[in-house]
């Protein structure tokens, strides 16, 4: 059984879903002002191979991520372009599928957008209002956060130490709307110029928190089995969620609460964040890294650890995944002479590692152990695949097996490439050199291939070869 790690309880649960077979989990998207940069990759990708993990484990997912496409800062920057808030939502969440199809991201069930879902979140404050949760001041409503039994659950912080911060984190002008200065926006009223919706309360805009509430609930139910978002969105924003939800709806609003660390840069571990200016878009780094390695990366540090960003991590990760697409190819190389029949010894020493993944993986998902399951099954299949003859059914379980288990961290290995006339033409040539002993010219085509970004592999089985990786 899958156990997951509840940051409203604080310890591993067994997850038990609402439907059996069926996982309706809710992901904190991105706001749309920019480009994201690599700390906000890693909860998507984080997220995926969990959704991933729980589709191989036979459950069927709805998967709800939104985009966040009015705020201030989407104003701020709009007005600074010359162009309108829908404009700049577009372009940046069309960069956003752009950016994560190459680290191989699974569409989303639903990709609902703040924007379209206006008057769902009109009448969900306007219920708020309704029963005393929230008040209107001054055009902007306001949701009365000491109403709520219970608000700090998820943060497991004193309301007083909650208050201090809140004093931090808004100007006076705010505050002076307020009852209390721990309450927080539910709808803003517009400033001249802005982008706005007509509500009882006038024209205005919604706040943050309360379109994740209206998109979450209308499109998984009131109450649904996984909420999953950054450890920064625990205070306030999740916090937050729950408090106007389940005021609304009377009912519990998300079972699990899931939240992924943080991606650090330099000798510090300095939070990655725009805000600090130490950030590197992902749309950067596709273009100077393989998009594979960087979500091998991602993907293979447990999703509740911190990930610390440094070329030397991260050209770790490309080793490592050259190394099991090596031993891929090597797997596609003994096709050509493997024999009839299958080794059910070997395929049950697989079958071990596979229960070792499935072991790592049940327990809150533990991805570093899991892909060290599958660095050993690489390791077993890389000692067949010197064995002088090999059972074809048994090169296809295993080849199954290791791509079905890679599949989880989002990495498809791809087939090697059948050697082209003029490569296979000198590779043809240097082995009648080595048979006339003509070690000189031997060298020398092993030489000019390898300038060529081409290695040769000289097995018991014959002379295979491979492009160069950067390590």
């Amino acid at each position: 059984m899958i156990q997951i790690f509840n940051t409203l309880t604080r310890q591993k649960e067994d997850f038990i879903p609402l439907h059996k077979g069926q996982v309706n989990m809710y992901v904190c998207g991105p706001t749309v002002y920019n480009y994201i940069h690599i700390g906000n990759a890693r909860s998507v990708v984080a997220f995926d191979t969990i959704r991933r993990y729980f589709e191989y484990k036979g459950y069927q997912v709805k998967y709800v991520s939104n985009f966040t496409d009015v705020d201030d800062k989407m104003i701020n920057e709009a007005a600074k372009e010359g162009i309108t808030v829908p404009e700049l939502g577009n372009r940046f969440i069309n960069a956003y599928f752009e950016d994560t199809k190459p680290l191989n991201v699974e569409r989303a069930t639903l990709n609902p957008r703040a924007t379209e879902n206006i008057s769902d979140i009109v009448d969900f404050v306007a219920d708020l209002v309704d029963k005393g949760f929230a008040y209107e001041s001054a055009g902007d409503v306001y949701y009365r956060a000491r109403k709520f039994p219970n608000y700090t659950q998820l943060v497991h912080e004193s309301l007083d130490d909650l208050e201090n911060g809140a004093s931090d984190r808004v100007d006076d002008g705010d505050n002076a709307k307020k009852e209390d200065p721990i309450d927080f926006a539910l709808w803003k009223a517009a400033k001249p110029g802005e982008i706005s919706w007509q509500s009882p309360w006038g024209l205005g805009r919604p706040g943050w928190h309360i379109e994740c509430s209206v998109m979450s609930t209308k499109y998984l139910g009131d109450t649904f089995d996984i909420h999953g978002g950054g450890q920064d969105l625990i205070f306030p924003h999740h916090t937050n969620e729950i408090a106007q939800s389940e005021a609304h709806t009377g009912k519990k609003f998300a079972r699990y609460w899931m939240h992924n660390g943080f991606v650090t840069v330099g000798d510090e571990n300095e939070k990655m964040s725009k805000s600090l200016g130490n950030f590197v878009t992902l749309h950067e780094m596709n273009q100077r890294e393989d998009p594979q390695a960087v979500r091998f990366f991602m993907a293979t540090t447990q999703y509740r650890r911190p990930i610390q960003y440094t070329s030397g991590n991260l050209q770790d990760a490309k080793n490592n995944l050259a190394r099991l697409q090596t031993t891929f190819n090597n797997l596609n190389y003994r096709m050509s002479d493997a024999k009839d029949g299958q080794d059910e010894a070997i395929e049950a020493q697989a079958k071990q590692q596979q229960v070792a993944f499935e072991t790592a993986m049940d327990d809150d998902f533990n991805v570093q152990n899991g892909i060290a399951a599958v660095y050993e099954l690489a390791k077993l299949i890389n000692v067949y695949l010197n064995e002088s003859t090999v059972a074809e059914t048994t090169l296809v379980n295993l080849k199954t097996l290791l791509s079905t288990l890679l599949s989880v961290f989002g990495i498809e290995l791809t087939d090697e490439e059948t050697a082209d006339e003029e490569i296979q033409a000198l590779i043809d040539e240097r082995l009648a050199a080595r048979k006339n002993k003509d070690f000189q010219r031997s060298d020398d085509i092993r030489d000019e291939l390898k300038a060529r970004g081409i290695i040769l592999e000289d097995t018991p089985q014959g002379t295979r070869w491979r492009k160069e990786t950067n390590d």
